[in-house]
């Protein structure tokens, strides 16, 4: 399992880039959509816009906690991503600004510049609302479980962690008590030690005098 202070950036930075590629095919993407579809389209865009966001904000907090050794790096690689959210962000205005001069000026063309309710299938239909609710959906339901996912993940690493600092402390507290087995040992072994030196010392005293033991 990698705990690297790095893990949790470049998990950001992967996700970040998926939600840049995946509005990059929309921005960029097909330019004969009507105009029902290309504003589907661009509503979709702003929603992982504020996801692309969310994870450059993400990323800009991991940074912190990133050795100054690896910092300048992972910093160069945040201006890049908050420069290409900045560029994507300004193509989507941009976007949005001209489709509605498009449909301002098709309005005013055609007198509505809106598809008939009676038509189940126009852009402007509950199908086409349900459709589009059902892709954010799906979108939303993704993002669950990916956040899940990263929930249990840092969970184990959590457990691993508690259960290495488990086995350390009955390691060193197996030690303490080695040591005081050994100390309480070698205590018994100098007191007995030095009665023998002095019991040596009283005999020897008594030979030199000639006095009986």
């Amino acid at each position: 399992m990698d705990t690297s202070p790095t893990t949790l950036f470049d998990s950001y930075e992967q996700d970040f880039k998926q939600f840049i590629e995946t509005i990059r095919e929309k921005l960029e993407g097909d330019k004969d959509q009507d105009g029902e579809q290309r504003k589907a389209a661009l509503r979709r865009v702003e929603m992982e816009l504020d996801e692309a966001d969310e994870m450059v904000s993400q990323m800009d907090i991991e940074i912190q906690g990133i050795p100054q050794s690896l910092r300048p790096q992972y910093q160069t690689r945040l201006r890049t991503a908050k420069s290409e959210l900045a560029r994507y962000k300004k193509m989507s205005k941009d976007l949005n600004a001209s489709l509605a001069r498009s449909s301002l000026l098709g309005s005013s063309r055609s007198g509505t510049g809106y598809s008939s309710s009676d038509d189940p299938y126009g852009p402007s239909s509950d199908r086409s609302r349900l459709l589009a609710g059902n892709a954010l959906l799906e979108d939303g339901s993704k993002r669950l479980r990916d956040s899940h996912a990263l929930a249990l993940e840092t969970e184990n690493q959590g457990a691993d962690i508690l259960m290495t600092l488990q086995t350390q402390r009955e390691q060193i507290e197996n030690s303490r008590n080695t040591l005081e087995t050994a100390n309480n040992s070698i205590s018994r072994a100098s007191n007995t030690l030095t009665s023998m030196i002095r019991r040596y010392r009283i005999i020897s005293l008594h030979k030199n005098l000639g006095d009986p033991l």
